[in-house]
């Protein structure tokens, strides 16, 4: 970004959201990478040349996208209290989930994802099993399917071991790394994987709908959602940034991209571009893993607890 004041920095100007420019430094912005790219490593003498500006946009773009996905390492975090129906509806520029916490007397309780089917879609039928259809012809659907039903009242059984757990409150025994609960008589013995023991309650995430639904124990506690954005910033391409460690990287990931969709460029000019590209990427990961000698140390001195 362009260098600004220290009272711009730090006031803002005096305008609305003071914070505006805290930690602006450590990035460039997109267009200022279009810009330097344009200037700099574009023209008659450069391997690339004559290319419109909106291609070059777009490669940053998926520069940015790609980098935001693994290698930024930026999680944003959202806090949201679940709807009546126990769900929690994802942020608008989510792409993947870091962790689901419940906060809860002042501690982060990190959730188990249920790997079992906690939600689905139905659609209504007549007693002889048919489904019924409105006068546009689409099938009609009620507004919860007996999976959501039982999972909101708290009525779903669940492998999971907390309060959904058909053996909540009995007295077990862990044997060969599994729990086994005295049943009544004539029931046998029944297993819990230990795998899936959790107390806390457990999450299951409807990528279609958007949603995340929550086991019933989850109450009306607060969640706590970080996850993975792709650094669109909802469209605004104003606001897109990129942090200054992986600048060079994205002018040879735009150069590479260019040079592998353009016809009659040699095959070691797209090799030697994509070597480039791989180099540059390993070498901003390296800088930005931030190891610190103190965090080194902090990590040795937990090799000396007593495990009992």
């Amino acid at each position: 970004m362009a260098y600004i004041t220290q009272y711009k920095y730090y006031e803002n100007d005096g305008n609305v959201r003071e914070d505006a420019n805290w930690g602006s430094y450590q990035y460039v912005s997109l267009y200022d990478v279009v810009n330097n790219f344009l200037l700099m490593y574009s023209g008659n003498h450069s391997l690339v040349n004559n290319e419109e500006r909106y291609k070059i946009m777009f490669h940053a773009k998926r520069a940015v996208q790609e980098l935001n996905y693994d290698a930024f390492k930026e999680i944003k975090v959202l806090e949201l209290n679940v709807t009546d129906q126990y769900r929690f509806v994802l942020p608008s520029d989510y792409v993947n989930w870091v962790r689901v916490s419940v906060y809860k007397n002042g501690y982060l309780h990190p959730l188990t994802e249920n790997i079992q089917v906690n939600y689905a879609s139905a659609y209504l039928q007549d007693n002889t099993g048919r489904i019924l259809f409105d006068i546009d012809g689409n099938a009609l659907s009620p507004e919860f399917s007996d999976i959501d039903y039982d999972r909101i009242r708290g009525s779903q059984r669940t492998m999971y071991l907390n309060d959904g757990h058909p053996f909540n409150g009995y007295e077990g025994y862990c044997c060969g790394g599994a729990w086994y609960f005295d049943a009544p008589f004539g029931e046998g013995w029944f297993s819990l994987n230990t795998e899936t023991a959790n107390a806390n309650p457990t999450f299951a995430i409807d990528k279609t709908m958007g949603v995340i639904n929550f086991s019933s124990s989850i109450g009306d506690n607060r969640v706590i959602l970080e996850y993975v954005s792709d650094g669109m910033e909802n469209g605004d391409d104003s606001k897109v940034h990129v942090n200054k460690m992986f600048e060079d990287y994205v002018y040879a990931y735009i150069e590479y991209a260019i040079l592998n969709s353009k016809l009659g460029v040699q095959e070691y000019v797209v090799r030697r571009a994509l070597k480039k590209k791989g180099a540059l990427l390993r070498n901003a990961k390296i800088r930005i893993s931030n190891i610190h000698p103190g965090r080194l140390l902090m990590n040795m001195r937990g090799k000396d607890k007593w495990i009992k």
